[in-house]
């Protein structure tokens, strides 16, 4: 790659914020991503391992997870990647982290010369800019803008890890800067195989994160594999490189919020109507905001105060209401009086919170849901009722068991005063974050008689026949990091959708409306954290279309650097989750996960830049499959080719199975696809009518 001077203007670009010299920061990063993993001398050791500027992931006592042989064995796993002339010193500095934090997170090998960001193509040292675009997005991921524990490598949900460790990051560095277009790096749960021999076709790298024989696929076993070095749980984008921070989800958060409204209070205008959740960390951090577009009043506790205090500064929630829930209370009954669009946090626990207004004779909210991370409840995606955030973390630590058991009765106590409100006429669902499977687990008053939940996943009664449209989280990136070429890109996006929404289905065309209304004004609602990014919901025609409008607009140089295009593994074909994506499939192929490792395969042999097929998401480890995606637009005939491959298999084969499963809405979609695209033929139901007895 070129180490000639950036050629457009850098002045807009935010990335170099703070920055005198470019080439210096240019050439530090070079120094520091080819060397790799030091083979002469060791980097300094830091005077403090734990940033006290950065939040950090909670720790833990590994003496209740690992056996003495066992964290033998991890120290060993985690020297394999040094010199052996290494081994004493590092032994007893991970020995010290793994006692101290519960892993090996090799703090002493973090870069600290330059600040961890996407920066530009031109800024990477790599003979490959499909490499370089690679190393932009892993980079943006561990952004402490945007990452939940930065300097663990935990981008959201508590565990959603990168990598390991920091001698991993180092290594996959050094790989990508040698890389040539005629190499895959293939990636081992955060461990890098190796370089491979392949061709231009072939992906760059292929990932796989938390991949297991299914009989060891539990919540201990993957605590027990990730103390020992030998897997992480990539939850969606974190694992796949392709987080865009708080707005991936809060497009989609917005959708459910709108359509919430539809179906449950039958209004499109949500002015004075209240929707109260929790959680302000990593993707829950968008609920505020979604809250906002959607033109309600949202109220959101958390616990700890950094994450709220992070969302206020970035905008992303309007005010606090503090940690006094009279005072809450009042700020809520307030702004219905108002009727005002405003997002409301609460620092303090969330089931204080659901009590208080139960207490009510009033009903004060309509619509309520959660996005703790319980697919991670007893590490710290849950925090029980009655501690301080600070309390709770050393109980996690000292007696693992008391805190299961007090997050248990919290979950308890929760459901009962959700109960207590839906009963009055509020509005509950599951936000796909295990919130039914462990209230469940906890004992609570979620089950109906016949063994059914009380409540349904978003997914079953709102997003599950959006996604059987055809529509889902489409993303891109620009690696130019210009403001001026994402706003071009937003233009094409509207114009495409404006085009498309002529011609589209009667049931297409509510999703195409809402769309074109997010990309309008998507740059006023400030949604860029970190690289610049966008999401939008489109099909498989608007995907395609957008795609080859991006392409030729970089070809033509109006738009001057690549374009990553992704999506969320929350999407048509993307996961298997039998309590999320999968929860509305009901001709028992809900536990099937053919879909997702068919979905990373076709993109794979169909030239994606880079695919990843993940073990838990959302939901847990062991509770879902999921796969995820980039692919590099460059300007190229053969990205206009790869476009049209990809992004036709990469939505029909979830249409098509979800027409098989009898959803209705995607047997119009996926009829309507063979026509458009007549060398695609699928398999179609012949709906069985008439009821026997067995």
């Amino acid at each position: 790659m070129s180490s000639e001077p950036i050629t457009t203007s850098t002045s807009n670009i935010s990335c170099y914020e703070g920055i005198t010299d470019i080439h210096a920061l240019r050439e530090e990063i070079r120094k520091v991503l080819t060397r790799g993993i030091p083979q002469d001398e060791l980097p300094p050791k830091p005077v403090v391992e734990r940033d006290p500027s950065v939040p950090h992931a909670p720790t833990k006592n590994i003496d209740l997870i690992l056996t003495k042989d066992e964290q033998k064995l991890a120290i060993k796993n985690a020297l394999r990647y040094f010199p052996k002339k290494f081994h004493k010193e590092l032994a007893e500095e991970f020995i010290h982290e793994l006692k101290t934090y519960g892993h090996v997170y090799m703090y002493r090998f973090r870069p600290t010369t330059f600040d961890i960001r996407a920066y530009t193509l031109e800024d990477y040292p790599a003979k490959s800019k499909h490499a370089a675009s690679i190393m932009f997005m892993i980079f943006n991921n561990l952004d402490k803008k945007v990452a939940q524990y930065p300097h663990e490598l935990v981008t959201y949900g508590g565990n959603g890890s990168v990598f390991s460790n920091w001698g991993q990051f180092l290594l996959v560095m050094k790989y990508l800067s040698e890389m040539t277009d005629e190499q895959t790096l293939v990636m081992y749960s955060g461990h890098p195989l190796g370089l491979f021999p392949s061709n231009p076709w072939s992906p760059r790298v292929v990932i796989t994160n938390g991949l297991t024989v299914p009989n060891y696929s539990t919540r201990d076993d993957y605590e027990k594999m990730y103390a020992m070095g030998n897997t992480i749980y990539g939850q969606m984008t974190a694992g796949s490189y392709c987080y865009i921070g708080s707005q991936g989800i809060v497009h989609g958060t917005t959708l459910v919020i709108l359509n919430a409204g539809r179906k449950y209070l039958g209004l499109e205008d949500l002015s004075g109507k209240v929707f109260v959740t929790s959680g302000l960390g990593g993707m829950s951090g968008a609920q505020p905001k979604a809250g906002v577009i959607s033109g309600c009043i949202s109220v959101v506790a958390e616990i700890n105060p950094s994450a709220l205090n992070k969302r206020l500064e970035q905008g992303w929630l309007a005010e606090s209401a503090g940690s006094d829930v009279e005072k809450c209370v009042e700020r809520i009954k307030q702004a219905r009086k108002n009727k005002e669009v405003v997002s409301i946090g609460y620092l303090g626990n969330v089931v204080d919170l659901w009590e208080r207004l139960a207490e009510e004779d009033e009903l004060l909210v309509e619509l309520g849901s959660d996005q703790t991370s319980l697919h991670n409840p007893f590490a710290g995606g849950y925090y029980p009722v009655g501690k301080t955030f600070e309390e709770a973390n050393q109980i996690m630590k000292d007696n693992p068991q008391l805190f299961k058991e007090l997050v248990q009765q919290s979950l308890v106590r929760q459901v009962s005063a959700i109960n207590k409100l839906t009963k009055k006429g509020m509005k509950f669902w599951d936000y796909g974050n295990c919130f039914l499977y462990e209230a469940r687990n906890a004992g609570a008053d979620i089950v109906k008689e016949g063994g059914d939940f009380k409540y349904p996943s978003y997914v079953q009664d709102i997003m599950g026949n959006i996604f059987a449209l055809g529509f889902g989280p489409f993303r891109y990136i620009c690696t130019s990091n210009d403001p001026k070429d994402l706003e071009t890109a937003d233009k094409i996006a509207t114009q495409v959708i404006e085009e498309l929404r002529k011609t589209s289905p009667p049931k297409s065309t509510q999703q195409y409306d809402d769309n074109y209304r997010w990309i309008v004004q998507a740059a006023e609602h400030k949604l860029v954290v970190g690289s610049q990014a966008r999401i939008l919901y489109s099909d498989i025609e608007g995907r395609m279309k957008i795609s080859l409008e991006f392409n030729k607009a970089i070809r033509e140089g109006r738009i001057k650097g690549q374009i990553v295009l992704s999506r969320d593994h929350h999407d048509v074909s993307g996961a298997d989750s039998p309590f999320r994506e999968t929860s509305d499939m009901y001709d028992g192929s809900n536990k099937t996960a053919d879909m997702s490792v068919h979905t990373f395969v076709g993109n794979a042999i169909r030239g994606t830049t880079y695919c990843a097929l993940h073990n838990g998401g959302g939901v847990g480890f062991g509770l879902a499959i999921n796969c995820g995606f980039g692919l590099v637009l460059d300007g190229t005939e053969e990205a206009d080719e790869k476009v049209k491959g990809i992004m036709l298999w990469d939505v029909s084969n979830g249409i098509t199975r979800r027409s098989w499963s009898g959803n209705e809405n995607a047997y119009e979609a996926i009829e309507r696809a063979m026509e458009l695209h007549p060398n695609l033929k699928v398999t179609l139901p012949e709906k069985c009518d008439f009821d026997f007895d067995i």
